[in-house]
């Protein structure tokens, strides 16, 4: 029996024009914050789009905040939100964007340092001010989950945190936005999809049917579709199922009852922290390493993983395990994503620092068991050299 508790209130809007809509999602009488990241809203006329939906109310702008989203920009943000009685607050861009948001929107009512809120993950979260959000790039399900991922550049750490509080009012998808993404952004968000659904379909059988078809055929459709969309950036069926999947791939229902890992995250967020890769690039690198390190306590699902994501049958298992591992480090190649140090011009001698920075923070016994310790956290981390 599988026990669960699916809470989602985000309301979707998925299409062309959705935009127009905020008219009507936004107060009438509120006083806006539109928050965002660099230029590429204004290039490509979302920019103008939103403020054309928002017109008549009275709003103020705050930009710059990073892909990785930092404490140090936000409560700037925050002291904005303070000063000018700030009532909703609008994301406009990516996951970060969106992830920087509801840090501001927990710490713009909070009576202390906005960082404890990392610190207590959260647990001191009473309230929050609303928000939307209007989704630029498909990559970390932000949209439409209450995470949130934050670095302090001041002392190179990077944690998240989760309330139900700061669930977007609404998000609205238009894949048309998307047309205009950098490459490499675009192959960060496939990566980034693809690792969320894996860390918490590869895990243990759970005899949760449902789930595991879910999971796998969100998968599949990122293999098909995620080469297509660098190809053909204009591709409306294309960027739709890009964007849809990556929403889905960690609004919780995949995960609803099931083992979850994280582990790969959890030291992919010190190298990010420590190295300044991006987020996704940190995913390429340590899944498939987890995974080899991992295989003998994951070996049930993948060889499920190899069989039905990448039709790997038939033979020995060990070689189909490690076909399907093989595939998943061409796959993220083939999207513009390294999968080795050496790729980012690091090396072995990195493995020291973000060791010491996982027992620093506490992440001693990751895994949906507890068993990725210390000294396998550093085995997988040798292996991706």
């Amino acid at each position: 029996m599988l026990n669960f508790d699916f809470h989602n209130p985000t309301r979707i809007l998925f299409g062309e024009n959705q935009i127009e809509h905020l008219a009507q999602l936004v107060p009438a009488r509120a006083r806006v914050l539109v928050l965002y990241g660099g230029g590429s809203i204004r290039a490509n006329g979302t920019y103008d789009a939103v403020m054309a939906a928002l017109d008549g109310r009275t709003i103020f702008e705050f930009g710059g905040i990073e892909p990785n989203p930092s404490y140090e920009t936000l409560v700037e943000a925050i002291a904005v939100v303070k000063r000018e009685n700030i009532d909703f607050l609008l994301a406009v861009g990516g996951g970060s964007v969106i992830d920087g948001t509801k840090f501001v929107a927990a710490g713009s009512l909070l009576d202390a340092d906005p960082w404890t809120i990392l610190e207590q993950r959260a647990k001191n979260v009473s309230a929050a001010l609303p928000f939307g959000a209007v989704l630029t790039l498909p990559a970390t399900g932000s949209e439409m989950n209450s995470g949130s991922v934050i670095t302090k550049q001041a002392t190179q750490e990077k944690f998240a945190f989760m309330s139900r509080l700061v669930f977007p009012q609404f998000a609205i998808l238009d894949p048309t936005r998307t047309y205009t993404l950098p490459a490499r952004q675009v192959g960060n968000g496939i990566v980034d999809a693809f690792v969320h659904i894996m860390e918490q379909y590869m895990t243990v059988p759970a005899d949760a049917k449902v789930q595991d078809r879910f999971a796998e055929g969100l998968l599949q459709t990122l293999v098909e579709e995620g080469p297509r969309a660098l190809a053909e950036p204009d591709n409306y069926a294309v960027r739709a199922n890009l964007m849809w999947t990556a929403t889905l791939a960690l609004n919780g229902l995949i995960g609803a009852g099931v083992p979850q890992d994280w582990s790969t995250h959890m030291i992919g967020h010190e190298l990010t922290a420590l190295y300044g890769l991006d987020h996704a690039q940190t995913l390429a690198l340590v899944l498939p390493a987890m995974l080899r390190e991992r295989r003998d306590a994951k070996r049930a699902k993948l060889l499920q993983y190899a069989a039905r994501v990448w039709g790997l049958r038939d033979g020995d298992e060990d070689a189909r395990i490690e076909a399907a591992i093989a595939r998943t480090e061409d796959f993220f190649r083939a999207v513009g994503v390294g999968t080795r140090f050496a790729d980012y011009g690091l090396g072995k001698d990195v493995v020291p620092a973000v060791v010491a920075a996982l027992e620093a923070h506490g992440m001693t016994n990751l895994g949906e068991s507890g068993e990725v310790t210390l000294n396998v956290s550093r085995n997988v981390l040798e292996r991706c050299t």
